[in-house]
């Protein structure tokens, strides 16, 4: 008798599927490529994480970061003084994701 493969959604691709409530959050062009950035530097102000990930846009850098912080996946820490220092860094969550895109990563390289 044949094992049952496993879905990648029970509901394929409805309401209730993980896969794609990952991809709604990663979706878009420039979210995982921010989540690199600071991975690698584990630290990052904003002016670093514009200049890092080419061709990304003050807006998008913005609306990124803003988006990824309400998911839960990036923490900014704002420090009072003058000018204002704004750092970013990653949750315990979006840290537990790193070694997942190194294996995409990985499948690119190998199949891309």
């Amino acid at each position: 008798m044949s094992k049952k493969k496993e879905p990648l959604c029970e509901q394929l691709a409805g309401e209730g599927c993980s896969l794609k409530k990952v991809m709604t959050i990663l979706g878009g062009k420039w979210k995982i490529m921010i989540l690199c950035v600071i991975d690698y530097n584990e630290i990052v102000r904003y002016g670093d994480l514009r200049r890092s990930v080419y061709g990304i846009t003050n807006t998008m850098l913005a609306q990124s970061l803003k988006e990824l912080e309400a998911d839960g996946l990036v923490i900014r820490t704002q420090y009072d003084e003058m000018p204002v220092r704004v750092e970013y860094s990653l949750t315990d969550k979006a840290k537990s994701m790193i070694p997942i895109l190194l294996e995409l990563k990985k499948w690119g390289e190998k199949n891309l």
